[in-house]
């Protein structure tokens, strides 16, 4: 590369004027409309990336609250259906004595202490309250007629009474559930449990949370900020605000429009949300953006929505924008600066030989770094090679270990499975032998019966060594499995283990098609589930949950146990390999490093929680074959 040194040569003044006045005029308008451009884009940029980040950090604060907020509204549902079991209720409901009255109102008092509930009561089929937990207080709702609430009427047609409304008695706000009492398959009257849900505003506030749940008229009738209670989030019409006046659900309150400013809808579910500022705050505060995220909540018509300012957040995109905008002007005017700097030197240069020396060096470094490259290239190749070597490697040993780890479970179960297998043995011997002599006195119908058991005992043990060998086999990394297969083939190789420990088990999860190996599935599970008894080897009453969810293309498979739990320094190693808390003639260590890597190994993933009521609860998220879900199991 060579250069000419023609083009160094100072321009003539007559040539040189015009042009330098042309730059004079039009360029620093041209750099600072760039200049308020860039500077826009900045802040567009920083901001839309910043709503995404805290859309996706709001996405698992919403998940979170919104869980907490269905568990505290459905841990009262079985309670109106106990009352069933109380005979004195039944005999309130046909003959209401002033003595079964009282019986009845102490039982519910009682009942309405433990549960920690804002009222229990019983109403007959005509509405009118025969006995409550409160008849003790002065606004007590004995004999009153709630006949017009929707959760009784709902109730005494033998469909679930659900309902949130104030009390036309006291003015309190609560949740209503509601059952209708049967005998022979008639309703003879309605149980009532109020509960209150004013616990969970104050713990949003104590957090520092934004958020409110909306019914299913529209209405905010729980909320972290009080003036936004019992405000509308959609327009009502004049029909529907009678209709909600007469039924007295939100007693006499005006039931305003919660109207924001402005709106802009992002996602399904997520608004971007103005609202003006509150009175009592400062003169000079801005109107106040939010980030909207809602979500329905299950087994209920309601929603709950997660409020994010954005105040924090349009302030940095402005800092950002009018930083990218500065540093575009730095840049620009170091640019002008380096050009004239570079004209003026470029006039002045004489020395040609310097250049030509330079442009030679130039093409020998040009040399001397495409022969460094080409070696670079092929110590690349090869290690790309080894890298593809030591992968093929790595595959192997897992490969081993995966069997590794399926016969030291089988070495584990050698106990229980012979227990198994010397059970119909020994029912075999004594059945064949009484089969003879029963042949020999010519009573074939019980030799018959005898060869029936002698034939049942038999599928039994082919059923415990089919299982045995499909989960010692070896799995394929690719394949499809049944998960409802895969949990009772674990369940049938721990079957005895649970029947030792009088295990409670719950199951609900759906039968879906997931993408990994049966007996890889089946792996997992056998340890996990293995696991949890171990946990539970000292719980008086173990319990087992199988809990599933479909969720963006993935099922989730949650194995909670009520163990003893894991302490916080055997967490950090949780997932290393060799790392166990049994005793080492109980366990290898491997169990669940080799679940994880099953796991991963087709996309998915091997979680862990630790619930705060005790025991630990691993999640296994897989990916689906279908999207549809099956019958849940």
């Amino acid at each position: 590369m060579k250069c000419d040194p023609t083009l160094y040569r100072a321009a003539p003044p007559s040539l040189a004027v015009k042009p330098r006045l042309v730059r004079h005029l039009f360029l620093p308008p041209l750099v600072i409309a760039l200049m308020i451009g860039l500077g826009y884009i900045g802040f567009w940029v920083s901001e839309h990336y910043g709503i995404r980040s805290l859309s996706e950090n709001g996405q698992r604060q919403l998940e979170l609250h919104a869980r907490a907020v269905e568990s505290e509204i459905s841990k009262y549902t079985y309670l109106p259906s106990l009352l069933e079991l109380e005979s004195s209720v039944s005999k309130l409901l046909d003959d209401p004595t002033p003595e079964t009255r009282q019986t009845v109102n102490e039982y519910l008092e009682g009942l309405n202490r433990r549960s920690r509930s804002r009222a229990i009561y019983v109403m007959d089929t005509t509405g009118r309250v025969l006995a409550t937990s409160n008849w003790r207080d002065v606004d007590s709702y004995l004999g009153e007629d709630l006949s017009f609430r929707a959760y009784f009427q709902n109730a005494v047609r033998g469909q679930p009474g659900r309902f949130y409304g104030i009390g036309s008695t006291n003015g309190e706000p609560g949740y209503y559930l509601a059952h209708g009492l049967e005998e022979h398959g008639k309703i003879i009257g309605v149980a009532v449990v109020k509960v209150r849900l004013e616990a969970m505003e104050e713990r949003w506030q104590r957090a520092r949370l934004e958020a409110f749940v909306s019914d299913e008229n529209g209405i905010i009738i729980l909320s972290s900020d009080p003036a936004r209670r019992l405000k509308s989030v959609v327009p009502l019409s004049d029909e529907t605000k009678e209709k909600l006046a007469r039924s007295l659900q939100y007693y006499w309150f005006p039931l305003n429009e919660l109207q924001p400013l402005a709106r802009e809808t992002l996602a399904e579910g997520v608004e971007k949300l103005t609202f003006p500022a509150n009175s009592e705050l400062a003169a000079d505060e801005q109107n106040i953006t939010y980030l909207a995220q809602t979500r329905p909540l299950s087994d209920t018509p309601w929603n709950f929505t997660l409020l994010t300012p954005l105040a924090d957040l349009r302030r940095e995109a402005i800092n950002q924008g009018i930083l990218v905008a500065v540093a575009f002007a730095l840049v620009a005017f170091l640019l002008i600066a380096w050009n004239e700097r570079r004209k003026v030197i470029a006039t002045r240069l004489a020395a040609r030989e310097a250049l030509q020396e330079a442009n030679n060096q130039l093409e020998r470094r040009i040399t001397e770094r495409t022969t460094d490259l080409r070696a670079s290239n092929e110590r690349l190749k090869g290690q790309i090679r080894e890298r593809r070597q030591a992968e093929e490697t790595l595959r192997r040993a897992q490969d081993e270990l995966v069997q590794a780890g399926k016969l030291a479970a089988i070495g584990q179960m050698s106990t229980s499975i012979a227990h198994e297998l010397n059970q119909p043995l020994a029912a075999l011997r004594t059945l064949s032998g009484n089969t003879v002599r029963f042949l020999e006195r010519g009573q074939l119908d019980v030799a018959s019966t005898n060869l029936k058991t002698i034939n049942e005992l038999i599928d039994r043990m082919g059923r415990i060594t089919a299982s045995l060998r499909s989960f010692a086999r070896r799995g394929d990394d690719k394949g499809q499995a049944s998960l409802g297969k895969a949990v009772d083939a674990a369940l049938q190789l721990l079957g005895s283990r649970m029947e030792s420990v009088h295990l409670d088990l719950h199951h609900d999860f759906n039968d879906v098609q997931v993408q990994i190996d049966q007996t890889r599935l089946e792996q997992i599970l056998v340890n996990l589930i293995g696991n949890a008894l171990d946990a539970m080897h000292a719980q008086p009453l173990p319990a087992l949950w199988l809990e599933g969810e479909e969720y963006d293309g993935k099922y989730r498979l949650r194995v909670r146990d009520n163990g003893h739990g894991i302490d916080a320094e055997a967490r950090k190693h949780l997932f290393e390999p060799f790392f166990t808390t049994k005793p080492g003639e109980q366990g290898l260590g491997l169990g669940l490093t080799l679940s994880a890597s099953l796991a991963a190994a087709t996309g998915g993933h091997l979680g862990v929680e630790h619930p705060a009521s005790g025991g630990t609860t691993f999640v296994l998220s897989l990916p689906l074959v279908s999207p549809t879900s099956a019958e849940p199991i």
